[in-house]
């Protein structure tokens, strides 16, 4: 009899949290990731005696990875910590504080649970951290921790504190950030990131290791609405196994689902997981599945099931983050990555570039520049099976890509309005 994954995790799993760093230069940002990774006891032997040479660990010189950007005082590109706790696993994604990194933050922050904004204490919310809670916003990144650092500059004031979690609170209310976690900390000093303050008694909640071993995963449901995108078809004793990862929702044996962009039904007759037969597998599995029917479906194709349905079009209404440093102007050719199919499209239209010194959409804007975020429309050669990306930042997500040399130019967030 075949077996049941069943979305419900065993007590033994562990889970993984993905999240990403921002903050603005000289907070305190590396410093504060290298105090969670040595105060967790996440750094190795080797790591620890070389940023200890002269005493007193320097604790930045663990995400501060190459030397000549720590020759230069900045830190740049994006780096990825793996550390554990016996609670959870993290990726961690430590982006750049500059202006000009804003497109490295976009990279880091797309497919976060979580955001850590650093501030620090004596400057209060500035004009870069609207920046990264702009950005966290547009990504619809589902958890935003504002650390508010160095306060043990401030002589560990509580009124300190809550004057620069108020503010940006109303920063996050105007943005539509949906839960935000403020947490007083010393990065240098070591307070509420793994082990709670001694200076700060006035604060009662937890520590940004314990929030981030206990915030709530959206793994999915297994009413929401499935959809597999096919990788690749593998022929076996005369039978044809469509395989990929399902990004959203659960798959069952006996689901009825229909093959887009060409809007075929048929059923499922089988699922296999790590080569095994399985009744049910939830979102997230790298499975292989056998349909009733003899379709053409291939590289590209979405299986999906309902109630909510992909939107089949030729032409949307996206976000683009632009990341080359080659502008992008109305006109332009580009290959659209969307899941695992690529089709050749035009930008037809830039709508508006939204201005981050003051969160102010500038209309018909002549192109879009490294850092750039504006609002496109883009029509593809083929049709496309698209969730908003409101809906699923995963099927609502696609990248542009230069089809003379292969470098990735934007990443597209698809919009409500199809049109």
């Amino acid at each position: 009899m075949a077996d049941t994954l069943s979305p419900d995790a065993p007590a033994t799993r562990v889970d993984t949290l993905r999240l990403a760093t921002a903050g603005s230069v000289d907070d305190g940002k590396s410093t504060l990731v290298g105090r969670l990774l040595h105060d967790s006891k996440s750094v190795l032997a080797d790591q620890l005696e070389s940023i200890s040479r002269t005493g007193t660990p320097d604790l930045a010189l663990l995400t501060d990875g190459l030397r000549a950007e720590r020759e230069q005082g900045i830190t740049i590109d994006v780096a990825y910590r793996y550390f554990a706790t016996p609670r959870r696993r993290f990726i961690l994604a430590d982006t750049p504080g500059h202006v000009q990194y804003t497109r490295n933050m976009v990279t880091g922050a797309s497919t976060a649970d979580l955001a850590v904004i650093l501030v620090d204490a004596r400057n209060g919310v500035i004009e870069q951290t609207r920046r990264h809670a702009a950005v966290a916003a547009l990504l619809r990144v589902p958890h935003v921790v504002l650390a508010v650092n160095k306060m043990d500059l401030v002589d560990y004031r509580e009124s300190a504190f809550a004057a620069v979690a108020e503010h940006f609170a109303a920063t996050a209310r105007s943005l539509g950030i949906p839960d935000v976690t403020a947490v007083p900390v010393s990065a240098l000093v070591g307070d509420n990131i793994v082990e709670p303050s001694a200076h700060m008694d006035w604060y009662g909640g937890p520590t940004v290791l314990e929030h981030l071993e206990t915030v709530p995963l959206d793994t999915g449901t297994p009413t929401a609405s499935a959809r597999l995108p096919v990788q690749v078809v593998i022929r076996h004793a005369g039978q044809r196994h469509y395989a990929g990862q399902l990004l959203t929702g659960a798959l069952s044996v006996g689901d009825t689902v229909t093959v887009q962009p060409g809007g075929r039904v048929t059923t499922v007759t089988a699922l296999d997981v790590l080569g095994r037969p399985v009744d049910t597998a939830p979102a997230g599995s790298s499975l292989s599945v056998r349909l009733s029917d003899d379709l053409d479906v291939g590289r590209g194709d979405m299986l999906t099931t309902g109630p909510r349905t992909p939107r089949v079009t030729r032409e949307l209404t996206a976000t683009l983050c632009h990341l080359a440093d080659s502008p992008l102007e109305p006109g332009r050719r580009v290959l659209l990555k969307h899941t695992t199919r690529t089709v050749t499209a035009v930008v037809t239209h830039l709508t508006s570039r939204l201005c981050l010194e003051d969160l102010s959409a500038h209309p018909h804007p002549p192109r879009l520049t490294a850092n750039d975020i504006g609002v496109a429309t883009i029509r593809t050669a083929e049709p496309l099976a698209l969730d908003s990306y409101a809906d699923s930042r995963r099927t609502g997500s696609f990248l542009l890509i230069d089809a003379a040399d292969g470098t990735t130019l934007a990443a597209g967030m698809a919009e409500e309005r199809f049109t």
